[in-house]
């Protein structure tokens, strides 16, 4: 008798939703008819890497082979494969296909079947953007001009600006976390341009398609020409106003706390109907005490620092010596004209006195006069601080729903789960997940697999998703890291707890799968049959 085992782990869960949502099946409509010699189809290909993207090992392309030696792969696509035909060529291939047919479109299809084989509505749609820095010199193969992006540096939110970047912009349902929509762009692209082309052109298709109510986006989504078109789509929004637009300030000035609506959750709000680019719109200002204590902490360590600088900057001013009084008054006031954080009292002019010469002086020789010196007494400017302290913790939002149906409390709700596709972008720049920068020949397959990282965290946010629906209705609990029951767990967590499974061969033929405990079975009866199939041995 021979015994063998490979490593499933949380791959059958990956499997099981690439199944339930079609991408393969999406992938190989779009590409067509394809040679009867290659050993994978493109859609399958994709699933690959999708199962090593969401496998946490952070293979590179030419790594993918030595991946899944110890995974059961055809058990993972119905399909007899030998690992070594999972190579770097084969997936070098698959994603100038992706490219070839237009990622953004193709991404598109795939999110929306997501959220009609999960069921999902859809009450706000969330847009942001993020960078990814590239190692490296890259050169399209395509002619000039044809290539969707340009890897240049720009604004780089990797803290990495010596370093080209590539852009991806991204659209997510606040409900689910599910991203929508995908777009590469150039490295130095303006957030505020593309959102506006986002919204011109994309915007009224979504609107068609999954009826959502809200768009909502950072202060960056607030521009005259984004507002214009949202309006003349006839979408609503909802969306952080930039604090460098005068009127944000002003209101803010006429906004106290004792005078604004409690919102709940240490919140206050305060409303006002305005126009901006000729858009009639309701502004909330809103008052956070957890931002008010962190920002006012911030500006504490910030004035010690700088109080320190500026009192040491006058203690160096107040060692120099100067020829006449008038000189050191001057240049006293010029230093203490840039102070703005200390102030100095009881400013004075001083004589400097030297004996002549050097050694013990003589018996009445007097001092003569050599120059002047300023002195004074520094003290920290409170009374600015604590203006500044009077401006912190306050934010601006604004939405063109007139409707006294949305209140100052649901507007702020949707507003901030925009912290939807931000937490999108923390687990794609995860150092798990480790795609923070790239390594491959060509821009074309940079975008393709911006795609590809983008499927991941669909394929990881509709896992999330459907286990806490069910857990939910099923009235059941699932273990927190505390050991606490509980029913909002994330993938991550899920992932981690179904490390150490293994699939057992006996003679070759596959026997089940070992270390299958209770939690397993209460994540697999959320996801039913079709993932139980990956599982179960009674049910091969």
């Amino acid at each position: 008798m021979k015994l063998a085992s490979q490593n499933i782990d949380n791959l059958g869960l990956v499997a099981g939703m690439c199944d339930e949502i079609g991408i393969s099946e999406i992938i190989d409509q779009a590409c067509g008819t394809q040679a009867k010699n290659k050993n994978l189809t493109f859609g399958q290909c994709v699933k690959c890497m999708i199962l090593n993207g969401l496998g946490f090992v952070g293979r590179t392309l030419y790594l993918y082979s030595e991946y899944f030696e110890d995974k059961p792969v055809d058990h993972l696509l119905g399909i007899s494969i030998d690992p070594n035909q999972i190579d770097d060529n084969v997936l070098g291939r698959t994603l100038d296909k992706l490219f070839s047919l237009g990622v953004t479109e193709l991404y598109t299809k795939i999110g929306l079947k997501a959220m009609r084989a999960l069921g999902i509505k859809v009450k706000s749609l969330h847009l942001d953007s993020t960078s990814f820095h590239v190692d490296g010199e890259y050169y399209s193969l395509l002619e000039q001009g044809e290539s969707r992006i340009e890897l240049t540096q720009g604004y780089s939110r990797d803290h990495r600006p010596d370093l080209n970047q590539a852009v991806l912009q991204m659209i997510s349902s606040g409900q689910s976390n599910i991203p929508l929509f995908m777009q590469a762009a150039s490295g130095n692209s303006s957030y505020q341009t593309a959102f506006s082309e986002i919204i011109s052109k994309h915007i009224q298709s979504f609107q068609a398609a999954i009826e959502n109510r809200y768009l909502v986006g950072d202060s960056a989504l607030y521009t005259p020409n984004s507002i214009k078109s949202l309006d003349a789509a006839k979408a609503l929004f909802i969306t952080r106003v930039p604090a460098k637009i005068n009127l944000t300030q002003e209101l803010i000035e006429k906004s106290f706390p004792n005078e604004m609506e409690d919102l709940g959750e240490g919140y206050l709000g305060k409303e006002y109907n305005t126009s901006y680019a000729e858009v009639a719109q309701r502004w909330m200002i809103i008052f956070s005490k957890a931002a008010y204590q962190r920002e006012c902490k911030t500006l504490l360590k910030k004035y010690q620092k700088e109080s320190e600088k500026e009192f040491k900057e006058f203690e160096k001013l107040s060692k120099e010596i100067f020829s006449c009084p008038d000189d050191a008054l001057k240049n006293c006031r010029k230093n203490i004209s840039r102070y703005q954080y200390i102030e100095i009292q009881d400013l004075k002019i001083i004589e400097v006195q030297k004996y002549s010469t050097t050694g013990r002086p003589k018996k009445g020789v007097k001092r003569s006069t050599i120059g002047y010196q300023v002195i004074g007494s520094p003290a920290c400017l409170l009374q600015r601080k604590k203006a500044l302290e009077n401006s912190k913790g306050y934010f601006a939002i604004a939405t063109n729903d007139m409707s006294p149906e949305l209140s100052m409390k649901e507007a702020l709700a949707i507003y901030k789960s925009q912290q939807s596709v931000e937490r999108g972008f923390r687990f794609l720049k995860s150092p798990d997940f480790l795609v923070s920068s790239f390594f491959l020949k060509k821009p074309e397959r940079i975008e393709a697999l911006l795609m590809v990282m983008t499927l991941c965290l669909l394929v990881y946010s509709a896992l999330e998703y459907k286990v806490r629906k069910k857990l939910n209705e099923n009235s059941e609990y699932f273990l927190n890291q505390k050991k606490k029951p509980a029913q909002n767990p994330t993938s991550r967590w899920i992932f981690f707890c179904f490390l150490g499974l293994h699939l057992v061969f006996v003679n070759g033929k596959k026997r089940e799968i070992t270390n299958l405990k209770e939690r397993h079975r209460i994540i697999l009866r959320c996801l039913g049959p079709p993932y139980q199939k990956l599982y179960y041995s009674e049910l091969w």
